[in-house]
């Protein structure tokens, strides 16, 4: 019973992973107009997850001593180094291999996708883990869970458009990207008394990767827009959605 309740829990978690390309395909007239409305709200999701989701949740397994607090630390920086390095690199090999050196799909779009499938992977070991210990905990992980994945990942859809994939291309993508909730708690499952390890050494990974990304990536975005185009309207907007974004993310925290 408790491999079937992690099963129906991690699939409900990944329908709602959904929720994006859901949305965006039935307000599919208004998408490219409220698009970096939506890049920001992805941005204040990824910054606002980060900070009062996962960072806390690291803090607690160094206190556990599951994992020490300067180790979370160097995976943290590490993970935005690396980030850094992906960029670079994906740059770099596009420039070596086309004609041209502007990316058809920005590099930022694919680290969207990468880390989103850690993120994924590691609600799925906690789902998995939660489960294990009560079935009451593990509907309270997994209800915790499905409160701040639908704002990100509507945002998180919508970077991806952005970044120069196709409707079909995001979609089929972020749906891999979701389903790696469901392979999570399988492996969660059946190495239970190894996800103490895990989940310690990833979730730092999935800091560092988000911050990268919101910092240097999606509000760079934001910021090119207002100087290059960008309505004077359109700079109020961003900013009130960026905040509601990182809300979002406060206030289910605070409801956890």
């Amino acid at each position: 019973m408790t491999f079937i309740s992690i099963l129906i829990a991690t699939s409900l978690i990944a329908l709602l992973s959904l929720s994006g390309i859901i949305i965006l395909t039935t307000l599919k007239k208004h998408v490219h107009a409220d698009m970096l409305a939506l890049v920001a709200l992805s941005a204040g999701a990824m910054l606002g997850n980060a900070f009062f989701h996962l960072l806390p949740e690291a803090i607690e397994l160094s206190e556990e001593g599951l994992i020490a607090l300067f180790t979370i630390m160097l995976l943290i920086v590490g993970s935005f180094v690396a980030s850094f390095l992906f960029e670079q690199f994906f740059s770099w090999h596009h420039c070596h291999n086309t004609d041209r050196c502007e990316p058809t799909e920005k590099p930022f779009a694919h680290l969207v996708l990468y880390s989103d499938a850690i993120h994924n992977f590691i609600d799925g070991l906690i789902i998995a883990a939660s489960f294990s210990v009560s079935p009451a905990l593990g509907i309270a992980t997994t209800a915790a869970i499905a409160l701040h994945e639908i704002p990100q990942e509507l945002g998180d859809f919508a970077v991806l458009l952005h970044g120069g994939f196709s409707k079909s291309r995001a979609a089929i993508y972020n749906a891999l990207a979701a389903l790696t909730v469901v392979v999570g708690g399988v492996v969660g499952f059946l190495i239970s008394d190894s996800v103490e390890w895990a989940v310690p050494v990833l979730i730092p990974i999935a800091i560092g990767s988000f911050l990268y990304i919101s910092a240097a990536d999606l509000l760079p975005e934001l910021r090119h827009d207002a100087s290059h185009g960008g309505t004077r309207s359109s700079i109020p907007l961003h900013f009130l959605v960026f905040l509601t974004g990182l809300i979002i993310m406060i206030v289910t925290a605070m409801m956890e």
